[in-house]
């Protein structure tokens, strides 16, 4: 092992071991921030704390297996001799795991998210299109055991929703979906086509990790907030007051729109939320493709007019084209087996970030 890498790993093990102690302390036990902040710090280093005990033990089990290979004994030398040759392949093993597990982890994995599904380029059938996603995700999200709540929507006139904004509960919701922001794009024979043409249609998705008040201040001056009455399908008023809130953030131009509660003050904190996540990722993206022009490989930059991903009915493919992955399993893909696609976005992201690593070593 480097022994760059052999220091960062003691020092894990002895943080790991600080935060255990501190954690069982009354003062710690007793203030609810601390007690959630230290937490999450252990949570964090967990996996490269448990991996790096495991490889201690097995170097330590190598070494008195060594010591029994010399006892005389041919019995139980060469117990001890196949003994110690597993135990070097799993240590071998877990060494190879270290650098990955090393990488510097995304703050916002472990983030909910508020996902925005709209109809682009294809008029009904695009529409049509961003219901099926919504679909999708929905069917994904509750294999994954989370919990989904609508924000807003806008119902197409043929069905399916023109934009709908809705969030994502769960344990590392960003971590798995961060990777579907952009276009997608859907090649089929249209339900409205009588000739049987197939159409090639889009939807757009932007993920957006949800922003606490710590992570984005926001001027309350710089917010515009109307209200209107809300509508249901085909536009008509559904409420009689103006319960519906629209709030623009007006340094940046982004607008939000709530109207799924009865109450305007129910609907306002839900926009608050919308336009806090809008104006985080705003600002994270221009870190981002910052970040993006000195790295040549990348998954993508996100941008809603970036196509990442067809989906073929006629020959039930699945193509991701950030990384060239592709699925003959679209049927099951739309009912929510998303792991395969989301697992290749993943590795994919992870070998990337392994190989600017190398870059800055050997720099």
């Amino acid at each position: 092992m480097e022994e760059s890498m052999h220091k960062r790993l003691e020092a894990i093990r002895i943080r790991y071991e600080e935060l255990e102690k501190e954690l069982t302390s009354e003062e710690v036990a007793t203030d609810v921030a601390k007690f959630t902040r230290l937490s999450k710090e252990k949570s964090d280093i967990e996996e490269a704390y448990e991996k790096y005990s495991e490889y201690l033990r097995l170097s330590q089990e190598i070494k008195d297996s060594l010591e029994m290979e010399e006892s005389g004994d041919a019995e139980l030398a060469e117990f001890a001799k196949e003994t110690r040759k597993a135990d070097e392949a799993k240590k071998e093993e877990i060494e190879s795991e270290f650098k990955s597990i090393l990488l510097p982890k995304d703050p916002n994995d472990d983030k909910n998210i508020i996902v925005e599904i709209r109809g682009a380029v294809g008029g009904d059938e695009a529409n049509l299109f961003a219901g099926d996603l919504v679909n999708m995700y929905t069917r994904y999200a509750e294999k994954q055991g989370w919990s989904i709540k609508l924000l807003d929507a806008s119902l197409g006139t043929a069905g399916g929703y023109s934009n709908i904004s809705f969030m994502i509960k769960g344990d590392r919701v960003y971590s798995k979906l961060k990777f579907e922001s952009g276009a997608h794009r859907v090649q089929r024979v249209p339900k409205t086509e009588a000739s049987g043409r197939i159409h090639t249609s889009t939807a757009t998705v932007l993920v957006m990790p949800e922003a606490e008040e710590v992570d984005v201040q926001i001027n309350p001056n710089d917010l515009k907030i109307d209200t209107y009455h809300s509508q249901g399908a085909g536009g008509q008023n559904v409420n009689k007051t103006e319960s519906a809130v629209r709030i623009t953030h007006i340094p940046t131009g982004l607008v939000v729109a709530c109207q799924t509660e009865k109450a305007q003050l129910q609907n306002k904190a839900i926009a608050m939320q919308m336009i806090r996540a809008k104006v985080y990722s705003f600002y994270q993206d221009q870190v981002d493709a910052q970040r993006a022009s000195e790295r040549k490989l990348k998954v993508g930059t996100g941008e809603r007019s970036e196509k990442i991903r067809t989906y073929n009915y006629p020959q039930n493919r699945v193509t991701d084209h950030r990384i060239g992955f592709t699925i003959n399993q679209l049927d099951r893909v739309m009912t929510g087996e998303l792991d395969p696609i989301i697992d290749a976005l993943i590795h994919f992201d992870q070998e990337q970030k392994l190989l600017e690593q190398e870059k800055k070593d050997n720099a």
